[in-house]
């Protein structure tokens, strides 16, 4: 899967919050959150599909996720921790907890998603 840039994602989001729409639904929708006209829209849905995280079915257009929020969350983490901390995530959690004030119920939720993968 190729990445998916910000215009993309936020095409993805109503789809993945309300499932399959066709693409006038987005227009507007997109129209009123973002402030994109119909060709935006259309044309960040043409890159969607060319990429396979949409599909598009007639009659009229109707637009569905091919990929999950999660897959493209593994997908992004995955690549983000493979550029900048080579590829472990041993580095990238302690990065991302240097500087971070835990609350007592987060840290215990960290240590039962550990256990976990264990």
């Amino acid at each position: 899967m190729e990445k998916l840039f910000d215009s993309e994602l936020k095409v993805m989001e109503p789809l993945w919050e309300s499932g399959p729409q066709t693409a006038g639904a987005l227009a507007k929708r997109l129209a009123e959150t973002v402030g994109w006209n119909r060709n935006t829209t259309y044309t960040v849905i043409k890159k969607l599909i060319d990429k396979g995280a949409v599909s598009r079915s007639d009659p009229g257009f109707l637009c569905a996720p091919l990929i999950t929020r999660e897959e493209v969350q593994r997908l992004e983490t995955d690549s983000l921790i493979a550029r900048l901390f080579g590829g472990s995530k041993a580095q990238f959690l302690s990065a991302f907890l240097s500087e971070k004030d835990l609350a007592p119920a987060e840290a215990a939720q960290l240590r039962e998603l550990i256990k976990h993968w264990e």
